[in-house]
């Protein structure tokens, strides 16, 4: 490079850097016009009704932002990666209005908690429950204003746990995440592979990596633990242990990665739930969970399924548990497409409550954006 294009180049630079400056000062006062905002909507809220608690924070809302944010995204950052951004402004801003609460199923470093933190933003004030049940609990209770839990699995099926839960609580659905499951075969610094005699993780995980483990690791002892998050925090005071778990727990506990993405099925992925106490408004894209128990006898579930298909309902989901009422009396979990006060859904409910036993709208709320 002669002199002169040097000096060519560094110009150019410079002209670049200070646009990129101009950019980002113009940024700061629109970001901080955004929280000017939304600290105003808080006090049209509060001024409104000020007897009682508002809702600050509005699943169905978020929802419609973020999928606009992704549907008007031009590039060259993609769609989930400004998506994700808009995401912690928002929980940014609903910091200002009021600092949520959000309960999941821990210990810290799960994957419930990367669920938790991917829906509602950084922001959040998230606190570890030792079991499903205790989150229900917590949010019941006025102590959280939000609860994350596990539903269901990609490859390994439905968490019972969830919906046995759901039978008799008073909670409502108000969201969903989908959260992409990457395991990693993690170990603490300075210990030597060659040394390496057991495995720690959740059951689920043993199973999700079975044959990466009999390929590669056949020799070790695999022991199940009550979650992945423990299988690091003990690994992490092992000298002749793994752990598998995800990428948050390798951060927590100070880990490091022996193999990447040792998951079986690439596109593992698990569904999480958030609870709230509040009813979601329509959001243009919406799931409708229900809890339905039927009469033992033949043609019980052609009965519970027609009327979705005459009205043009699509099923996304169809769980049996046993009832808690009797033995051989079963309920279904069903998620269908649309919002419960969707004409069409509105039909199918009503039908459905003239032949069942009991018909138990768990929550509408918006299909996962991000």
């Amino acid at each position: 490079m002669t002199p002169g294009e040097g000096d060519t180049m560094e110009a150019a630079l410079a002209a670049l850097r200070e646009r990129i400056d101009a950019i980002d000062l113009e940024l700061q006062r629109l970001l901080n016009a955004r929280a000017e905002a939304a600290q105003e909507v808080a006090r049209v809220k509060l001024e409104a009704d000020p007897a009682s608690e508002p809702v600050f924070y509005r699943p169905e809302r978020e929802a419609q932002v973020l999928s606009r944010v992704k549907a008007r995204n031009t590039g060259p950052m993609g769609d989930e990666e400004m998506a994700r951004l808009f995401r912690e402004i928002m929980s940014c801003c609903l910091a200002l209005e009021q600092p949520l609460t959000v309960a999941y199923l821990g210990p810290e470093g799960t994957f419930t908690e990367a669920a938790a933190i991917k829906h509602f933003g950084h922001f959040a004030r998230t606190r570890p429950m030792a079991s499903i049940a205790e989150v229900f609990r917590e949010v019941e209770s006025g102590s959280a204003h939000y609860g994350v839990v596990p539903v269901e699995n990609s490859t390994e099926g439905v968490v019972n746990h969830t919906l046995d839960s759901f039978m008799a609580s008073p909670l409502q659905i108000a969201g969903e995440v989908e959260l992409r499951i990457h395991h990693h075969l993690l170990l603490p610094p300075g210990v030597a592979p060659a040394d390496l005699r057991r495995v720690f993780s959740h059951q689920q995980s043993l199973a999700q990596c079975r044959f990466w483990l009999d390929a590669h690791w056949p020799q070790l002892e695999r022991i199940p633990v009550a979650s992945n998050a423990e299988a690091a925090a003990l690994v992490a005071k092992e000298t002749n242990a793994a752990a598998i778990a995800g990428e948050m727990a390798a951060e927590r506990y100070g880990l490091v990665k022996l193999a990447n993405n040792i998951e079986d099925q690439p596109d593992n992925t698990t569904r999480f739930l958030v609870l709230g106490r509040q009813r979601v408004l329509p959001s243009g894209r919406d799931k409708t969970t229900l809890l339905v128990s039927t009469r033992n006898q033949p043609g019980a579930l052609y009965q519970l399924l027609e009327p979705f298909h005459r009205h043009g309902i699509s099923l996304t989901r169809l769980e049996t548990r046993p009832s808690r009422v009797g033995n051989w009396s079963y309920v279904f979990f069903i998620d269908c497409e649309g919002h419960q006060d969707d004409s069409e859904v509105v039909k199918v409910l009503a039908e459905l409550r003239e032949i069942t036993i009991e018909v138990k709208s768990l929550g509408s709320y918006p299909r996962a954006v991000l």
